[in-house]
């Protein structure tokens, strides 16, 4: 069995997928994000949210950085559901990695 993320045929085929999202007005879009999330928590390997400032100096602005499994359709999917948001803009991004057979 192959491990995620590898295509076994031919030749072996490293890939993966990130998923970028920049919310505006996080106070509000950030909940909504939140749940969809979690309903595609099992999509999700990776999860990374970035916000610049601390404390009372904290923006409105925010980055969330995603590595994810399972089918491309389903990235899609997600990626619909995401953008339907206001305040949301978001981007898969495929990277494929050709490697030498063992």
């Amino acid at each position: 069995m192959p491990l995620r993320g590898y295509h076994e045929g031919d030749d072996q085929q490293m890939k993966r997928t990130v998923m970028l999202i920049m919310l505006d007005n996080r106070n509000e879009t950030a909940v909504n994000v939140q749940k969809i999330l979690t309903g595609w928590g099992c999509l999700i390997k990776t999860r990374l949210g970035i916000h610049d400032g601390v404390l009372e100096g904290c923006t409105q602005s925010g980055l969330i950085m995603l590595e994810l499994v399972g089918e491309d359709e389903k990235h899609d999917e997600l990626l619909r559901k995401l953008s339907l948001l206001k305040g949301v803009n978001a981007k898969l991004v495929r990277l494929h990695l050709e490697t030498e057979p063992k």
